[in-house]
């Protein structure tokens, strides 16, 4: 009979666990948390020291009511939740509601962690059981509470003043702060000239060498203007270039440490377009466990959830033994690179490394998705770099004199650097968010001069530049931004950055952040009326407080009670001065076009608008040209290049819908036409001499979001809509059509057209061409970046053959 039940909060992570305990225990699954705070109010007694309701999550009775009836065989209980503050409240509500079945102080409830999932961590985790960590606790349950005020006090009045279903965060509103903020910047910013001149200039020896002008009589040259440019160049008219100094040196470049949680979302992020979110779902894959055929499910990487950069001496024996043999010995410095983790950092955990060097990306990736290895090797690659010697260059700095007409002295100088050993790059090189100093001087390669050499003039290149704004956040620099501000975990920075896309407080546009009209207005209310709680400062000191709870230091209910105290006066404050977006009606200048009544800014479902006061008699809307907290600087009355309905004639005005920002005409119900920004107004139907099989009428080719397609055109009477074949039987019910369909979000899919009768589906197109390997009767037709391939679909089978496409469809 098994004497142990083993609660681990996922089923993979429970199989990887269980190969390695044997049949004395049984490890189940919790699904994450058992208890939470319900949905339906508050839930916190603000009254009674804070004091949280917990209910059992929806669904988990049943789960519960299972591992109560397991605990009644066992002699001991082993909770084995994540090594973190959210683990270690899981298991402190396992244990609530487990330990009502003690009898004779039977079953003996025990907390066991571990940083990775390898048979070596779980026996020696399992030798030193322990007991859960009622600071850690107190920890998470204080974020809870706190996150859960904010919530739950503040988004009922941003219900109010502006749309039903927003929210808003402690943390998250900080971030959407520092967006808003940053793009205050971007608009700001005054671009401010500049200019430079290069010398190319010729030396006894090759290469051609390029050199900036820094100085002119050791001043900086203030060169803000072409006329300013074309007078220094003037002067160099006709000058010698001489050689002054040559100064060579040795330059070490030090390798990075292992990952931390937030260096990992921020290089992947980088290097391979990952999502925070994306980045921590495939983590979470690689440490719970990878089924590696016969050998079951490993372990790959250690727990994802850190901020210490720490590395497990067992650990650093084997990279550096690895690195040895893999690299050889002038790789390997003499001891073990060791790395400093930030102050709050907790040391129990390690750096995200491999849990073992017999796992190479190579030897796995017949085991890994496509994301996963690339994850995987981003991990492994860090990790040996960071035990590696460091990378030697030689930097060369040749500063070059050439007297002016007017007597002066024109300083130029040329840097270069160039690899002398490679060092930890032979691995690993981190990503950066912009190019610097270093990445240019690599691109230079210098000539071999003396000092006194004479060059040979060629050519002055003058070039004007201008002042760049700060650039806006992506993914990468807002969580290093995060990060360094102390707001916020790694841990949540996935669920902020989704949430706020979620909300449409922000959008991304080539990977960068920026907020929307609405985002700007809930942020613009909220640092009116919550100034002090949305402080970056403060927000990074309640993070702080939340450390110093889990480290015993301060009492929870203490540290929430002086939240509570500014906030609820904030809170009261509010409630009586909010602007009232949703009822506002901000006058205008403006004079309505077809009453002659004045016109207001107002607030509807797709943000503000200008409309006519004397609605409903007169319908008159028209879209505001810029976001609402930008209308004080803004002329209203500037609507840009007159648009002309082309059916009707009357002028066309801006509105806004579900798909954005589009032209419609003013005559509308009357007419109906629209036509999007930038593009041409909606094709008119075009009869076909095809009958509709369902009503008779004729079928028409009609124009949507997604093309061309074709329907009845009695529709709305008759919604009928011809599907596009592709020529291919249902390979899997040999009777329908495969046909071409789209998702809601309007990409392509394949199924059959007998559906729901039939229920095959397939993002890849099918082709009728049978699998050489496995005899699977079709074939998925996938386009990569090398060019067009056949897979096979089934999915232990990679066959994989190249597609010849004819030229004419390329050329589509």
């Amino acid at each position: 009979m098994p004497k142990a039940l083993v609660i681990v909060e996922s089923p993979a992570k429970a199989k990887t666990i269980n190969k390695y305990l044997g049949k004395q225990y049984i490890v189940k699954a919790s699904l994450g948390h058992i208890k939470d705070l319900p949905k339906k109010d508050l839930a916190v007694d603000v009254e009674h020291g804070f004091t949280p309701r917990y209910e059992i999550i929806e669904g988990k009775r049943k789960l519960i009511s299972e591992l109560k009836q397991v605990a009644k065989t066992v002699e001991a209980i082993y909770l084995a939740a994540d090594p973190d503050r959210e683990g270690e409240a899981i298991c402190a509500h396992l244990q609530e509601e487990l330990q009502g079945n003690k009898k004779n102080g039977e079953p003996r409830i025990y907390r066991v962690m571990f940083n990775e999932i390898t048979k070596n961590a779980i026996q020696k985790a399992f030798e030193k059981p322990g007991m859960v960590n009622e600071k850690l606790v107190d920890a998470q349950q204080a974020r809870r509470v706190l996150d859960r005020l904010v919530g739950y006090k503040i988004s009922p009045l941003l219900w109010d003043k502006v749309r039903r279903g927003l929210s808003a965060g402690r943390v998250q509103t900080v971030a959407l702060r520092l967006i808003v903020e940053r793009e205050a910047e971007v608009v700001a910013f005054l671009k401010t000239e500049y200019w430079t001149i290069d010398a190319d200039l010729g030396a006894r020896k090759p290469p051609q060498l390029s050199a900036r002008l820094i100085k002119k009589d050791d001043q900086v040259p203030e060169l803000g203007s072409s006329e300013a440019t074309e007078a220094a160049v003037a002067q160099l008219d006709g000058a010698d270039y001489i050689v002054k100094s040559v100064a060579m040196r040795e330059m070490r470049r030090h390798p990075v440490a292992p990952f931390i949680t937030s260096t990992l979302q921020q290089e992947s992020s980088r290097k391979l377009r990952f999502s925070v979110k994306r980045t921590m779902m495939l983590a979470q894959r690689l440490y719970e466990g990878i089924e590696l055929g016969k050998e079951g499910a490993v372990g790959l990487i250690t727990y994802m959830r850190t901020d210490s950069t720490r590395i497990s001496e067992d650990a650093l024996r084997e990279a550096r033994a690895y690195i040895a043999v893999k690299f050889g010995p002038e790789y390997l410095p003499e001891s073990a690179n060791i790395y400093k983790s930030k102050k709050a950092a907790q040391d129990a955990h390690e750096g995200i490394r491999p849990t073992s060097m017999e796992y190479s990306p190579d030897d796995v990736a017949q085991y890994l998705a496509e994301d996963e290895l690339k994850l995987y090797r981003l991990i492994w690659n860090r990790f040996v770099a960071s035990q590696m010697t460091p990378a030697v260059f030689d930097r060369t700095s040749i500063d070059i004199s050439a007297r002016g007409k007017d007597a002066s002295e024109y300083l130029f100088r040329a840097t270069g650097s160039v690899l002398k050993f490679g060092g930890f790059l032979k691995v690993y090189e981190e990503g950066k968010d912009q190019a610097d100093e270093e990445d240019e001087e690599l691109k230079h390669k210098l000539p071999a001069v003396v000092e006194g050499e004479h060059l040979k003039f060629r050519r002055l290149l003058p070039e004007q530049h201008f002042t760049e704004p700060p650039p806006r956040f992506n993914e990468a620099t807002l969580v290093k931004k995060l990060e360094a501000d102390g707001v916020g975990r790694p841990s949540t920075y996935a669920s902020i950055l989704s949430t706020i896309l979620e909300r449409e407080y922000v959008k991304k546009e080539g990977g960068r952040f920026i907020p929307t009209e609405l985002g700007k207005v809930v942020t613009g209310l909220l640092l009116e009326n919550f100034d002090d709680i949305f402080d970056v400062k403060y927000t990074a000191r309640m993070e702080e407080e939340l450390d110093e709870i889990e480290d015993g230091q301060i009492a929870w209910r203490v540290a929430i009670g002086e939240f509570y105290e500014k906030f609820d006066k904030d809170l009261k404050h509010a409630e009586e001065h909010m602007t009232d977006i949703k009822r506002m009606e901000r006058p205008t200048d403006l004079i309505c076009e077809k009453c002659g009544k004045p016109l207001v800014i107002k607030w509807g479902r797709h943000g503000s608008f200008i409309a006519c006061t004397g609605y409903p008699d007169c319908t008159y809307t028209r879209e505001l040209t810029v976001d609402l907290p930008d209308v004080d600087k803004a002329d209203l009355a500037e609507q840009g290049d007159e648009e002309y309905c082309e059916n009707c004639g009357r002028p066309m005005v801006l509105k806004k819908g579900r798909f954005g920002t589009f032209h419609a005409c003013t005559g509308y119900p009357d007419c109906k036409t629209t036509k999007p920004i930038g593009g041409t107004q909606k094709k008119p139907d075009v009869p076909l001499d095809e009958k509709c099989p369902q009503c008779g009428t004729n079928l028409v080719l009609k124009t949507g979001r997604f093309g061309e397609f074709t329907a009845c055109a009695n529709y709305p009477g008759c919604k009928y809509v011809k599907q596009k074949t592709i020529g291919m039987k249902c390979p899997e019910c040999s009777e329908g059509e495969i046909v071409e369909r789209r998702s809601k979000r309007g990409k392509t899919f394949y199924g059959c057209h007998r559906y729901p009768d039939c229920a095959f589906v397939s993002w890849g197109k099918p082709v009728a061409e049978k699998c050489p390997e496995c005899g699977s009767p079709y074939m998925l037709e996938k386009w990569l970046k090398a060019g067009p391939v056949l897979q096979c679909p089934n999915a232990e089978c990679k066959h994989k053959q190249d597609l010849h496409v004819p030229v004419e469809a390329l050329a589509q």
